[in-house]
């Protein structure tokens, strides 16, 4: 086994070696640009790590590795559209760079490239990995919609939120690792317990990202913290600051997230209080570590190595340590 910096440099340099701006320029320059916009690579690694943990080689799994990568990042382009975000990790974004038009059609062409990817396999392989991915696309699509529908109700329940969750963040961590597993030929139930081990770590990371938007320090998030807040995102801690606070409690917040002040500070002051004293904030910590501790304990039913397990638990453990 390597470690996950081997990993992900060892990915980058595949990375480099496969994207190229061909002809015509204007689809190619801006999937070229968004994947050379940086990011931690977390899922590509775990493709190539779960397959060096189940005996495969980590260089077969390559392909796999940078069709979850293209697909992360062509969601990423269309989301921003969606968005209208002038930003993604600190530079301009694709449809601003270049327009909506492009954007979509470059986004487009990601999609398929990503498809395209799993067709280095042997059939059957290239079969289970395309089902896999198929499944996970949609989910990632679903998950998206729920989230655009959630932001016009006002009936947005737990249950409902964490499957909002699940299915546009968790569902591809999990499938990521689901895809090294295959690509080293794992099992059913190895590849269900890697998959079910993602599942429960994105989740663990999703509702924690939740919580830094609210409590975490600015100078380390790499977000502007109150962001989910001034947006009026109906996020774990809302939802759960509703079912637990009282009658005034519930009524200020239901207030506050219906205005857009100028001066957003008193609004995201205010609204954290409520958080803290509703009993929210200390509820979306336990079950931050109630995910995390479901992930380790299906780490722990999987036979491998303990070399192996303590690999899986380090980038774990990694994910969840952001100061707050």
């Amino acid at each position: 086994m390597h470690s996950i910096d081997f990993y992900r440099e060892e990915f980058l340099t595949y990375l480099n070696s496969e994207i190229e701006t061909k002809e015509p320029k204007n689809l190619y320059a801006p999937i070229t640009y968004i994947l050379g916009l940086g990011g931690k690579r977390l899922r590509p690694v775990l493709t190539l790590m779960s397959t060096d943990i189940f005996n495969g080689s980590y260089k077969d799994a390559f392909n796999a590795a940078l069709a979850v990568e293209v697909f992360h990042n062509f969601s990423l382009v269309h989301d921003d559209i969606m968005d209208a975000a002038p930003l993604r990790r600190g530079k301009i974004t694709v449809h601003e760079k270049w327009d909506i038009n492009t954007g979509i059609l470059s986004g487009d062409a990601m999609l398929i490239k990503a498809y395209q990817l799993f067709e280095n396999y042997p059939p059957q392989v290239f079969r289970s990995l395309a089902e896999l991915f198929s499944e996970t696309a949609l989910k990632v699509c679903e998950g998206q919609q729920y989230d655009i529908d959630f932001e016009s109700r006002e009936d947005v329940t737990i249950p409902e939120y964490l499957k909002m969750i699940e299915y546009k963040t968790a569902v591809l961590i999990a499938a990521a690792l689901k895809m090294g597993a295959v690509v080293a030929n794992a099992s059913d139930e190895e590849k269900d317990a890697i998959y079910s081990f993602g599942l429960n770590l994105g989740l663990a990371f999703q509702l924690q990202d939740d919580y830094l938007d609210a409590f975490g320090n600015p100078d380390t998030f790499g977000k502007q913290v109150g962001g989910d807040i001034i947006e009026n995102k109906k996020t774990f801690l809302y939802l759960k600051a509703l079912e637990m606070g009282s009658e005034k409690q519930r009524k200020e917040l239901i207030d506050l997230y219906s205005i857009e002040p100028k001066n957003p500070i008193e609004k995201i002051n205010t609204i954290k209080e409520i958080f803290i004293k509703s009993g929210s904030a200390e509820i979306t910590k336990k079950e931050i570590l109630r995910y995390s501790k479901n992930a380790f304990q299906v780490l722990e039913s999987l036979s491998i190595s303990q070399q192996k397990k303590e690999l899986l638990r380090f980038f774990g453990e990694s994910l969840m340590v952001r100061e707050v």
